[in-house]
């Protein structure tokens, strides 16, 4: 059974200028990386746009499939029912640059925080909107799903019951003829 794309993240090309923010900021506060500034900075935008090439987020009819990596590639699958908060948040950096975090949580899932999180996804409020509406689509259509296996093991268990009933007619008139 084909799973299709319902909607697929594109990542904003802002998120380079906020990981080289961050990266200044980081050597600037441990005062004896200033002078390598330039070189953390040449690093990062040469990094950080094969970063984000190789982001993706998929949402499927029964799951959101997110692979990242340039090194070690990471592709996680998350099944929608097993999702129990997709978070929005945005730190003071992220304000600047209009970016958005999305952070992904799932029933048992062991440790805190989120299982997986992608930062600068364009339209970030209504690809979460459409991950929490896919995921409510399938909760309503859990209960039908119920209702049709247990109307087709009511259905096996009847003619199950009829074919030991005849058989049972059957050799009860044999014993009949017997007699």
């Amino acid at each position: 059974m084909s799973n299709p794309v319902l909607k697929s993240a594109s990542f904003d090309p802002k998120v380079k200028q906020y990981w080289m923010t961050t990266a200044c900021l980081f050597s600037a506060l441990a005062l004896v990386t200033i002078p390598l500034i330039p070189v953390v900075l040449i690093i990062v935008w040469l990094v950080a746009g094969k970063i984000l090439a190789a982001m993706s987020a998929q949402l499927l009819t029964q799951k959101l499939v997110v692979k990242r990596g340039i090194l070690f590639k990471e592709e996680k699958s998350i099944p929608l029912e097993k999702i129990t908060d997709v978070g929005l948040s945005q730190g003071p950096l992220m304000r600047l640059f209009g970016l958005y975090r999305l952070s992904f949580e799932t029933a048992g899932q062991s440790g805190h925080g989120a299982l997986v999180s992608l930062l600068g996804v364009v339209k970030a409020s209504e690809f979460r909107e459409a991950i929490l509406e896919q995921k409510d689509n399938l909760a309503a259509q859990a209960p039908k799903m119920e209702e049709f296996a247990e109307d087709h093991l009511n259905q096996a268990l009847l003619a199950r019951l009829v074919e030991v009933v005849e058989r049972i007619d059957t050799r009860l008139a044999a014993l009949e003829a017997k007699r």
